[in-house]
């Protein structure tokens, strides 16, 4: 082939494109960065990563920071010729397609036309798999016959539906088709019928065609002159569509046969029948005739299998001539040398501009994986064909290595001196002690001394293993990245069994195909079936170690350095003798002769590494087993001349087997015949043909000379290998064999002590020791629960807890260490309990609703368990769930407790725990049940606040279906309660509605509020409520006729008897002393003392009848209570020369100026204070603002409100207190009128005309002084104190001197009546004109009366001798008096002490006065009355008594005069008597 154009661009739209079969990367390998102190020994830091790096067959190394050796290398002179390399001829499978290519296309151009490759749907047509396809489906005539074209498209991935296998076909048929004829050898003609047949039909088709048929070959020689200067028009039989290359053909230099110069001038007919076909044997049709250019042979081209149709265009070759140019052997692919030497200056500047220019972008921007996926994109094109060159296996003996070398070239500083005996110094690893190769004697090119690499973008090594399966470690100095795959060591056969089977054509060929170092395949491709492959990206200043047997292959990123050399080890001795019976297989050289080798190191014996004489003692005892055997076999073959030959004095070349190319060593078989060929005793049958008599053995060493060349290895290395086998028997060891801990250390102390070689077996002792070690440490420390040396995390699980899979695999770790560790029993007893704890927790886990209790009990046991328990998450998780489901459970048991808010707490919780079908379905149980109860809660809400209220079915039905949910609903008790309320008050309607009697107000008020309470629309209450209107408007009625305005009283206390009298105006005795009396009731029921007792007396009768009597009782209180206020006040108004010290009137103060006395009350009030400007100073019925309670409607307006309250027919207790006023005034008119006839009354009815006033009343008298002084009070101030008196009065009083207590109580009762009565004001005006006419008497007639004098004689009488009169005159009437109280004071109730006034008061102005207590003391009777004017009788405690320190010395009880126990105790008592007396006498 021509040279191939170097460059190739490729655009942006090239590398952006995406490819359905682009590179995917393999796996990464192994990766390593040793430390400095493992860096020290390069071949003790391999020994430790082999475990983990042959298992990819490739590692990756990179040096310390700090280790940069520097470039030893003479750049200026180093020079190289490369390697070209067309990246499509790499690959395997490409190479088989294009080799397939170039058979057809020497094919078609014997035939004498160029192959031009057709395109199908806008792809070139692959050629070679169609061929392939069509083979694997039976051939051409059964594709057709099945119709399988249209299959063969789809195989060929082209899109179904477009008619593609019939173009399929044609091409075949076109192209294809009569190369595989050539191939199975049908087109060799006979002489047979059948061929006769086929000629004639071809006849026949030929005579059909048109007479533009290009004349044939030979017509066209023997016919020249004919035809001078005539280009004939030659039609290609084998047209094919356009395409954008052409496969350039081997052009073969022939020669051609010319015509006779005879033939070509002679006139006559030209003698053409001497040229016939050598199918046909005929000479006719000459124009169909062609002549072979190879040897002269003519044939019809209707002769031909298959027919042509045309004379082809060029040189025509015959069946014949076809099949032996065809059949020639091929050559053996290689790289072809470049042809021109580059320096590495003028090589990178080609590389980088190689680059550049292929990815239109800087080198150092291009991107490793676009490189990458580029290179293996090319490598499989066929129809790119990109050249790059390499600058490989560059001898670094001619150019110097590019690490610094003692006494080298390169002048190294002092701080780079390091380097020249570092081991990682390529030039020092090979030939280190620890290398095998150092005991070969010759220097080794590649292997022992390192070769130098210089490459480009795309340049690549292909698929190999290094010679002897050694090891391979590659440095690279500088430049861009070298990326490699890699195959392990095991998988070497499988890699080399696919490329066999992808690309079969190659090996037949050339067997050793992988030794030639010129064969790539896709990693892709290889991995897909099976081979395990690696990569790495190596960068500079790394290393990259390649193990023994591992298929390797890469390619460059771009312009680098590199340098690599072998090494061996002593674990690769057994490789090494496993590799040399590999190449005896297939017949390859070696590169040394490994026998030779051991047989050096065996020599020097004594100066062996024990482990490696170990190593050479077992290789020996194959070699000379396998030599003894072989020998054995020679001689009874015949071969007895024997004799010794140095071999290790020639050459390789000079003592390779002539069959497998073995370089023979320890002996060899010769013959005479050929003295220089010699065979290894594996092929004496391929030798020569002379009789085995006639050959020779030649020997190295004879038997006996190896046996104690073994032996003295074998006693170098016994001490060791009795060690060795030791350990090896110790690390062994299986089951109850196992030793314990103290036998491995043992064992170490003695390697140590007799300093063994650290080997891999003293590596694995020393590692298998520090594992049993620390497992035992641990395993103590999980028996013993030891976690003070661990650290907690956040969540409060230790950061080294163990799992439960790596206790078990520590346990079977235990187990399978070589070491006996009493610790594993115990442990895996452990580790039973830790799996019944994980089944008894995963069948707790599986419950659907699981104990609380049992959960608990788990995480309590695991407690005790030093691991990290997938379950115990899991189980809190659990127990969370249990005890909200717990909770749930607890709450639906209690639905009386289980409220809303519970709910929602719950719902909250359950939130928040993970998720489970239990917790779900609860969550979905409680969630519903949330929300039928707040749908009902808000339900009943809504019912109870409905406006208007709904009616109690309503409600009931809502209750009922509300009832059975099971939560507690306050809106839907409430809603039961008010239904249960409004049956309650609804059945109280009814049974008010059927009882007789009226019913009460309190009651009724209270029904309707409870009524109005109740959220139930209720119809009696509609009526009961209008009744209340009614009654409310009749108390407003009520109240207006009775209040006064602006009043402070209510109704029911206008109404009323008073149950409080005379606590406001009465003025103390001494103010410092004031005190109130002690109670003297012990005995006695409880009184009605304020309004709310009667209020609620009066409610809590049943009928009228018992209120009337509560009414009566009151009435009876405020009589008796008005007669002791009417006295006290009476008392306090008598003159005494201390005036100034009264205090009266609402002011509290001293009498002063105009005065008015109360009719009812007695006492004494400033005008100025109490009279309205506007009044009337007349002398009429003037009652005090305490007195004056009510308007006093008249009687028949009170009857009215009456009559109207009976309609409405309620009970109140202002209706009771009304109902009893009209009965009190009926009552007090019926005895006003029996009293008025009794004492000779004029007829109590409303007079005409003003009574007489006090001041006509007194200008009638004939006293003298009168008519210059203001009215008195009393006829005492009148006639004792008028010189001293600075106030007067401006009303005249009914004077209670000669008033009988019947009228007394009569008008006293009248006035306390709150109903106007013309009787009150006729029975006021006939009292007072009695009064009036009975003081006139007095004045006229002084003896009328035995106790009565004229004025004059009244003004000297003493005050003693005044009462003893007044006593006198009223003796009858008051005996009589005392009699009838006396008989009614077990019914009378007393005045509270309260009540009573400071000042010690008479009882009556007109008492008179006793000598002496002792005067009574005649009768039981006489003993109970004191001498007060009105003696209550005090019964029992009530009777305490207080004797008057005046001039009288008598006896009075302390409630009868208002003295209380500390008053009588503390203060001087005089009475009235002696008071008025003491008075006179001081006057």
């Amino acid at each position: 082939r021509g040279r191939r154009a170097l460059f190739h661009r490729v655009g942006p739209r090239t590398m952006s494109q995406p490819r359905p079969d682009e590179f995917k990367p393999p796996p990464e390998c192994p990766v390593f960065e040793p430390s400095w102190e493992e860096f020290r020994d390069p071949y003790a830091f391999i020994n430790k990563i082999r475990p983990i790096a042959e298992k990819t067959g490739i590692c990756k190394v990179r040096p310390p920071p700090g280790w940069q050796p520097p470039f030893a290398c003479d750049v200026d002179k180093l020079h190289f010729v490369p390697r070209i390399q067309r990246l499509n001829e790499l690959e395997a499978q490409t190479r088989v397609k294009l080799n397939f290519l170039d058979q057809i296309a020497k094919f078609w151009d014997l035939q004498g036309c160029a192959l031009k490759i057709p395109h199908v749907e806008r792809k070139i047509l692959d050629l070679y798999k169609l061929n392939k396809l069509v083979a694997d489906e039976g051939g051409f005539d059964i594709v057709c016959r099945d119709r399988r074209w249209t299959k063969i498209a789809l195989q060929m991935g082209f899109a179904p539906g477009k008619a593609v296998g019939s173009h399929l076909r044609g091409h075949y048929e076109k192209i294809l088709y009569p190369y595989n004829l050539f191939q199975s050898g049908a087109n060799l003609l006979s002489h047979d019928t059948k061929e006769h047949k086929l000629q004639e039909q071809a006849q026949k088709q030929l005579a059909q065609m048109p007479d533009m048929c290009p004349t044939a070959r030979r017509a066209k020689r023997m016919k020249c002159e004919v035809g001078v200067g005539r280009v004939p028009v030659l039609a290609e039989c084998y047209t094919v569509s356009l395409c954008y290359f052409t496969i350039p053909v081997l052009k073969l230099h022939l020669s051609v046969v010319m015509a006779l110069n005879s033939l070509q001038t002679a006139p006559c007919v030209p003698q053409v029948d001497l040229v016939v076909c050598l199918v046909c044997g005929s000479g006719g049709e000459e124009d169909r005739l062609l002549l072979c250019d190879g040897c002269d042979d003519s044939y019809h081209t209707f002769c031909l299998i298959p027919p042509l149709h045309d004379v082809p265009k060029g040189d025509w070759r015959c069946p014949k001539c076809l099949a032996q140019e065809c059949n020639k052997p091929h050559e053996a692919f290689g790289f072809e040398q470049a042809y021109r030497d580059y320096s590495l200056r003028a090589f990178g500047q080609m590389a980088d501009a190689f680059k550049s220019d292929y990815f239109n972008m800087p080198v150092h921007m291009v991107p490793t994986e676009l490189v990458e996926k580029e290179f293996w994109r090319l490598v499989g094109a066929i129809e790119e064909d990109v050249t790059v060159e390499y600058g490989a296996d560059i001898a670094s003996k001619e150019f110097g290595s590019g690490f610094p070398i003692p006494n080298g070239k390169f002048k190294v500083s002092p701080a780079d001196e390091k380097y020249l005996k570092c081991g990682w110094n390529l030039n020092n690893l090979a030939m280190m002690n620890p290398s095998v190769l150092t005991h070969v004697t010759a220097d080794i090119c590649g292997m022992t001394l390192p070769w130098l690499y210089v490459g480009m973008c795309f340049s690549s090594f292909c698929w190999h293993i290094e010679d002897h399966w050694s090891y391979s470690i590659n440095y690279l100095h500088w430049g861009e990245p070298k990326t490699w795959y890699g195959a392990p060591g095991f998988a070497a056969e499988q890699l080399e069994e696919v490329m066999r089977k992808l690309a079969p054509e190659l090996f037949e060929s050339q067997p050793d195909l992988l030794h030639q170092l010129v064969t790539i395949m896709n990693p892709n491709t290889l991995m897909a079936h099976g081979v395990p492959i690696y990569r790495t990206n190596q960068c500079a200043g790394e290393f990259v170690i390649t193990f023994p047997r591992a298929y390797h292959s890469g390619f460059n990123q771009g312009f680098n350095f590199a340098e690599a050399v072998n090494f061996c080890t002593v674990d690769w001795m057994p490789l090494g003798r496993q590799c040399i019976d590999h190449y005896r297989m297939l017949h390859r050289y070696n590169v040394f002769s490994h026998d030779e080798m051991v047989c050096n190191m065996a020599s020097k014996a004594d100066t062996l590494d024990v482990v490696l004489a170990s190593a050479v003692h077992k290789d020996m005892v194959t070699m000379i087993r396998e030599e003894q055997k072989l020998r054995d076999k020679v001689k009874k073959m015949g071969v007895f001349h024997c004799k010794e030959a140095k071999y290790d004095h020639l050459q390789d070349d000079e003592r390779q087997c002539a069959k497998c190319r073995t370089t023979c060593y320890l002996s060899a078989v010769t013959c005479s015949c050929n003295s220089g060929a010699l065979v290894c005793l594996y092929h004496i049958n391929d030798l020569c043909s002379c009789s085995v008599t006639n050959y020779t053995l030649n020997y190295r060493y004879t038997l006996d000379d190896l046996y104690p060349m073994m032996s003295a290895v074998k006693q170098r290395a016994e001490l060791y290998d009795d060690w060795a086998s030791l350990v090896t028997e110790t690390l062994e060891a299986k089951l109850e064999k196992k030793k314990g801990l103290p036998v491995f250390r043992s064992l170490l102390a003695e390697s140590e002590s007799r300093r063994f070689p650290d080997n891999d077996l003293l590596r694995r002792l020393r590692l298998v020791t520090q594992d049993a070690e620390k497992c035992a440490s641990v395993a103590q420390q999980l028996l013993n629960g030891k976690r003070q040396t661990r650290y907690r995390c956040g969540n409060g699980k230790s950061c080294s807890q163990l799992t439960v899979e790596e206790l078990s695999s520590f346990v079977r770790q235990l187990y399978n260490l070589s070491c006996s560790l009493p610790q594993a029993p115990m442990l895996k007893e452990l580790l039973n309990r830790i799996e019944d704890f994980q089944q008894h927790s995963e069948k707790v886990l599986a419950d659907e609703v699981p104990s609380v209790a049992e959960i608990q009990s788990l995480l309590d046991v695991s407690f005790d368990f030093d691991v990290e328990l997938p379950e115990l998450p899991r189980l809190r998780v659990r127990l969370e769930q249990a005890r909200w489901l717990e909770g749930v459970q607890q709450a639906s048991t209690q639905p009386a407790s289980l409220t809303l808010e519970t709910m929602r707490r719950l719902i909250d919780q359950g939130v928040g725990l993970a998720p489970h079908p239990s917790v779900e379905k609860a969550m979905a149980r409680l969630q519903e049940l949330l929300t039928v109860s707040e749908h009902w809660e808000d339900k009943a809400s809504s019912l109870l606040k409905a406006r208007p209220p709904h009616s109690i079915e309503t409600l009931s039905a809502a209750a009922e279906k509300a009832s059975g949910i099971p939560a507690y609903l306050p809106s839907c008790l409430l809603l039961k309660d008010t239904i249960r309320k409004a049956r309650e008050w609804l059945q109280e309607a009814e049974e008010l509605q059927a009882s007789d009697g009226e019913p009460m107000m309190d009651s009724l008020s209270d029904m309707v509020l409870r009524g109005q309470a109740i959220q139930v629309h209720l119809e009696p209450l509609d009526r009961l409520e209008s009744l209340m209107v009614e009654v409310q408007e009749w108390k407003e009625s009520a109240a207006t006729t009775f209040l006064q305005k602006d009043s402070t009283l209510t109704l029911l206390e206008v109404l009323c008897p008073r149950c409080e009298v005379g606590n406001v105006g009465s003025p103390k005795r001494k103010p410092k002393k004031g005190k109130e009396s002690p109670k003297n009731n012990k005995k006695k029921t409880p009184r009605l003392n304020t309004l709310s007792d009667v209020e609620k007396a009066l409610s809590e009768t049943k009928d009228s009848t018992s209120a009337m009597a509560t009414l009566e009782e009151l009435r009876v209180r405020e009589m008796e209570a008005f007669s002791n206020l009417r006295a006290a006040n009476e008392s306090k108004l008598l003159p005494t020369a201390d005036c100034m010290d009264l205090r009266v009137c609402v002011c509290q103060k001293a009498p002063m100026g105009a005065m008015l006395q109360c009719e009812l009350c007695r006492d004494a009030f400033h005008s100025v204070c109490v009279r309205d400007p506007s009044d009337s100073c007349e002398t009429q019925l003037w009652l005090c603002p305490q007195c004056q309670r009510s308007e006093k409607p008249p009687l028949n307006k009170v009857l009215s409100l009456l009559a109207s309250l009976r309609h409405i027919g309620v009970r109140l207790p202002e209706g009771d207190a009304l109902h009893y006023l009209v009965e009190r005034t009926v009552n007090w008119q019926n005895r006003a009128q029996q009293i008025s006839q009794s004492c000779n009354l004029p007829e109590l009815e409303e007079r005409p005309g003003t009574p007489p006033t006090l001041t006509s009343w007194v200008s009638g008298s004939h006293d003298a002084h009168n008519n210059t002084q203001a009215p008195c009070l009393t006829p005492e101030w009148n006639r004792t104190s008028h010189a001293q008196t600075v106030f007067y009065t401006e009303q005249r009083c009914i004077p209670l001197q000669g008033l009988s207590r019947d009228l007394e109580e009569l008008m006293v009762e009248g006035l306390l009546l709150q109903v106007s009565l013309p009787e009150v004001q006729s029975l006021f005006h006939i009292l007072l004109d009695r009064a009036s006419s009975q003081h006139t008497n007095r004045c006229m007639s002084p003896t009328q009366d035995e106790s009565t004098d004229c004025d004059q004689h009244m003004e000297t009488m003493t005050g003693s001798e005044k009462k003893s009169k007044r006593h006198l005159e009223r003796e009858g009437s008051d005996a009589e008096r005392r009699v009838k109280d006396k008989k009614h004071s077990h019914k009378r109730q007393k005045m509270n002490k309260k009540n009573l006034q400071r000042r010690p008061t008479s009882t009556s102005t007109s008492s008179s006065p006793r000598s002496d207590f002792s005067q009574s003391d005649d009768s039981d009777e006489e003993m109970a009355v004191c001498p007060a004017e009105r003696c209550q009788l005090p019964e029992g405690d009530e009777v305490d008594w207080v004797q008057c320190d005046g001039s009288c010395n008598q006896w009075f009880h302390q409630v009868c005069v208002g003295v209380t126990a500390e008053m009588a105790e503390k203060e001087d008592y005089i009475c009235v008597s002696c008071t008025l007396n003491d008075g006179h006498m001081r006057k």
